[in-house]
């Protein structure tokens, strides 16, 4: 019963690990309000070694469509600017010689949509993760099965195992119709 309870808790270990993932990446897409967590993939070549924005400059929101980047060395200026550019990230940055300033544009119709497509395929992709996690564990359980544990104890366990995934997807899906509405809520 121990090998069933230590595979079930790192199944669930394993779960909330996509869920977090999840998260993290839905932070990334934004939804038309400036934050600074738009700029978390920006990695600026400071002194020849690439380091994420936030390591290089303050980054601040000052109200909803507006991010201003201040370096801490005004040398960084012209390359914080040109990793922006190299991001793609859609944004236009405006040196000013001191900081950065980033208006972030309203979205469009289309720009939503694709944004929505974008949280479906991460929500897909924790659903893979959760599925690969029911997978692992089910094989760890008939490897307990093949060493004598009971066969009734191993069915009730790949149950347990399902009732988690269902429980994981139903999150996810939750998550995902979060997002979606604040995509799409103009």
């Amino acid at each position: 019963m121990e090998e069933i309870e230590f595979i079930l808790d790192s199944t669930k270990e394993s779960m909330n690990g996509s869920i977090a993932h999840l998260e993290k990446e839905f932070l990334n897409i934004r939804a038309g309000k400036a934050s600074p967590q738009m700029l978390g993939g920006v990695f600026v070549d400071y002194y020849g070694s690439q380091t994420p924005l936030s390591q290089v400059a303050n980054i601040n929101v000052p109200d909803a469509r507006t991010i201003t980047i201040t370096p801490w060395e005004k040398s960084m200026l012209h390359p914080i600017e040109k990793a922006i550019m190299i991001a793609n990230l859609g944004f236009n940055p405006m040196n000013n010689g001191d900081n950065i300033i980033i208006n972030v544009p309203a979205l469009t119709e289309e720009r939503r949509r694709d944004l929505v497509k974008q949280a479906k395929a991460e929500a897909e992709d924790a659903k893979i993760g959760i599925r690969n996690a029911r997978k692992e564990a089910n094989t760890d359980i008939k490897k307990l099965e093949k060493d004598g544990t009971s066969e009734d104890i191993c069915k009730k366990a790949e149950e347990d195992v399902q009732k988690l995934t269902d429980a994981f997807i139903k999150k996810i899906e939750e998550h995902l119709a979060v997002k979606e509405a604040e995509i799409m809520k103009v």
